[in-house]
């Protein structure tokens, strides 16, 4: 190789670690208002609508030991709905398959047993080949700006602040009414 050679390819690999650098930083100065779920009766919902609002985003389902977290999620977005505060409900049954049913009987299930009132979303994947997009944005840092994380279990939770950034990641042990949790809320 010739020294001119060896200069183009230097120069090739450094404009190939620029662009991958920029198109990093873009990725990351995305938002959460950039997505589109369908929500539990199958509508398109596009996060958009929650600008300027928090929210909760929180993997659910009807058969895990964490399940009664829904009366506490419930009282929590009774409160505080009417104070710019949203719960986003998304069913997956990637743990033990403890959200077994569907979307209809989800929706049942979750209105007669803890009168859910928050926005369901339709079940998806939280993890693996198959995860959605929006968590594969709540859990890769190149993504959100903030954090790596692994969804655990059911009913982690994934604050949002009213700017569409990621908050706080709360794991699925703790539940909705800790003082964290209140205290984002409020602040």
């Amino acid at each position: 190789m010739t020294h001119s050679n060896n200069e183009n390819i230097m120069k090739k690999i450094g404009i190939y670690v620029m662009l991958l650098f920029l198109a990093t930083a873009a990725m990351a100065q995305e938002n959460i208002y950039s997505f589109k779920v369908k929500d539990i009766d199958g509508n398109e919902i596009s996060l958009s609508q929650f600008k300027g609002k928090k929210i909760m985003i929180v993997n659910v389902a009807s058969k895990c030991g964490f399940t009664p977290q829904y009366e506490q999620l419930e009282a929590l977005y009774a409160k505080y709905k009417d104070k710019g505060f949203v719960i986003l409900g998304f069913p997956a049954n990637n743990f033990k398959k403890q959200e077994p049913g569907s979307n209809a009987e989800i929706k049942k299930f979750c209105t007669l047993t803890y009168g859910v009132n928050f926005p369901m979303m339709a079940k998806i994947s939280v993890k693996g080949d198959d995860m959605a997009p929006l968590y594969k944005w709540l859990t890769t840092k190149a993504l959100n700006g903030k954090e790596n994380s692994v969804v655990k279990w059911n009913f982690q939770k994934y604050l949002i602040n009213r700017d569409g950034s990621l908050a706080l990641v709360i794991n699925p042990w703790i539940k909705p009414d800790n003082a964290t949790i209140i205290h984002w809320i409020e602040k």
